[in-house]
């Protein structure tokens, strides 16, 4: 039984890279969209992210969410049968597994994987170089706002598409990969309640504007002013509101304040209904958002981790890893994974330096 405890650890080393991606290898259309890529003064995100990231209970999933995509490492393995189960057996990396993109760390790279995928549903890495064996060694991303797909129309993706459009030019399919989200891109799923969400937080905008309460002015007396009148009166009353504490009216106009809270002119009720929307729509608990959820706590940050991990972003890290596997990107019989494990447990540090830092912890000595 030796032989399935052993590690495998020279199949999976790639040879060195030896060309870059041919710009129409076997493809019968155009690949004209190849020349866009990297003009990074030409790459969007897309109005619809983000208006959606200037919902604060948004940007705060999405940030908790690519920050632990982000922290893990991917790791590589292929299986066998022991008797009983598959086992699986570590493989020594290939080149690109620590460096997916040359240009960037593998930290932003996969933080903003999750972000399209996130937004949009869908996300896409261009092969920009190939080893000697055929596979890709190399990758950069493509921004999924500036993907469009003539063969599928979304929302929903039903497989990757074999009409890639990138930035207005045709793409050759076989040099993309497509990671396909099984979850909807949340741009797409809840429009009205985020544009909900952002005219309340324009509305508390306006009511914090002034130190004035909100109210009515009414003319008592003198010769009754025009529709136009009155409107130009209101709007020069909130113009002197907005600069001054005292305002002055003449002996035929008061201003009669509304009975208002402040809590109420800032709708702090509406704003935590809409941050617990927020929170369902991302698929995060409610308090990793810093909302009030009555009874619901938790004990420790280890089982703050694995909510986070188990509700929101494992769901993510499975395409993303799921899709890196598949014979397109590695040879058959090989995976990737994400080492979810240290996640979990707290330990970002790697190799030595973790080595070290245990090392350090072991000979401080607490002051008597």
């Amino acid at each position: 039984m030796g032989i399935f405890n052993r590690t495998v650890n020279k199949a999976a080393i790639s040879p060195q890279p030896t060309k870059a991606a041919a710009a129409g290898s076997g493809y019968v259309g155009q690949n004209a969209g190849a020349n866009s890529i990297g003009q990074y003064y030409n790459y969007v995100e897309g109005t619809a992210r983000n208006r959606a990231m200037s919902v604060p209970t948004i940007s705060r999933a999405r940030d908790l969410m690519a920050s632990v995509i982000g922290c893990m490492n991917l790791k590589m393995y292929t299986e066998m049968w022991n008797g009983e189960e598959m086992e699986k057996m570590p493989l020594a990396p290939r080149t690109w597994l620590r460096r997916i993109d040359p240009s960037v760390p593998n930290n932003f790279l996969l933080a903003w994987l999750f972000d399209d995928l996130f937004f949009y549903g869908r996300c896409f890495l261009y092969k920009t170089s190939f080893t000697a064996d055929g596979y890709p060694a190399s990758f950069t991303r493509l921004p999924a706002a500036m993907i469009q797909t003539l063969d599928q129309a979304g929302p929903v993706w039903f497989a990757p598409s074999k009409q890639i459009v990138f930035n207005g030019a045709e793409l050759d399919p076989a040099n993309v990969v497509q990671f396909l989200s099984p979850i909807q891109g949340i741009v797409y799923m809840s429009e009205q309640s985020i544009a909900t969400a952002i005219k309340l937080e324009a509305a508390r905008y306006r009511n914090s504007s002034s130190a004035i309460p909100a109210g009515i002015l009414r003319q008592t007396g003198g010769e009754p002013l025009s529709a136009q009148e009155l409107a130009d009166l209101a709007a020069a009353f909130n113009a002197a509101r907005e600069t001054n504490q005292t305002a002055a009216l003449n002996e035929f106009v008061t201003y009669t304040e509304t009975l208002t809270s402040p809590d109420k002119m800032l709708l702090i009720d509406s704003a935590e209904f809409q941050a617990m929307e927020m929170a369902r729509l991302c698929n995060i608990p409610p308090y990793l958002a810093g909302i009030s959820v009555g009874s619901y706590s938790y004990q420790s940050s280890a089982e703050s981790r694995m909510d986070l991990w188990t509700f929101g972003v494992r769901a993510y890290a499975d395409c993303i890893a799921g899709t890196l596997s598949m014979n397109s990107v590695l040879p058959n019989g090989t995976y990737v994974e994400f080492d979810v494990e240290q996640y979990l447990t707290g330990e970002y540090s790697m190799g030595e330096d973790r080595d070290t830092q245990t090392e350090i912890t072991e000979r401080v000595e607490l002051p008597s």
